[in-house]
């Protein structure tokens, strides 16, 4: 009888009286998983058309952007990976919750910044579309395994900060801070991708 594994932390999922939930729950973790790889691959091609359309000193080899703190949301933190696999959804879901209001604000600035970028528009919305589709999709997967996440994510405090940051930034700060949240949708999407891996039946990490 197919079986998923265990959730780090948790018990067992029941094999008697859901037997039939199984096999939905198995299928809806794995169009997840699925998802949150296609996005990884989106959010490393956003970040380079966000690079190449900012451009000098952004895309210059060593070039090394100044650390602009976003209060509300940070990158997966090194302790992030010794979690149970629950938890760790847990935070993936926090943060997916909190980065379309972010990558809202930069398409805002960039319109205003380069108004000649549509693609970049485009593609900054797709992300933010994305990531609160990734988002949910985790939810249900937590919720299904009895692990539900906890209430409302960072998304005003996040966003709230970066709009003030924004409207107070010149515009240097200004791509520097977009550049930053095109990062964390980046390392957000990849750690839920390696998250949900670690619960894909057939023990895909």
């Amino acid at each position: 009888m197919n079986k998923l594994p265990k959730v780090e932390g948790g018990e067992d999922l029941p094999t008697d009286s859901s037997i039939s939930f199984l096999p939905h729950l198995e299928a809806k973790i794995r169009q997840t998983h699925n998802l949150a790889r296609l996005l990884t691959k989106y959010a490393e091609q956003l970040l380079e058309e966000y690079v190449q359309q900012q451009g000098d000193p952004f895309g210059l080899p060593g070039f090394s952007p100044p650390q602009l703190p976003l209060t509300g949301l940070s990158g997966p933190a090194p302790s992030h990976e010794r979690l149970p696999v629950s938890e760790r959804l847990r935070l993936d879901a926090a943060a997916l919750s909190a980065l379309p209001a972010l990558l809202d604000a930069v398409r805002r600035r960039q319109a205003e910044l380069n108004p000649r970028a549509p693609r970049l528009l485009r593609s900054l919305e797709d992300a933010s579309r994305q990531a609160r589709a990734l988002g949910i999709a985790v939810e249900t997967v937590l919720a299904a395994l009895g692990a539900a996440a906890r209430g409302p994510g960072p998304e005003p405090a996040a966003a709230a900060a970066l709009s003030t940051a924004n409207s107070a930034a010149g515009v240097f700060s200004a791509k520097v801070l977009g550049l930053h949240v095109c990062g964390l949708y980046g390392e957000w999407v990849s750690r839920t991708e390696g998250d949900l891996g670690q619960l894909v039946p057939g023990g895909v990490a």
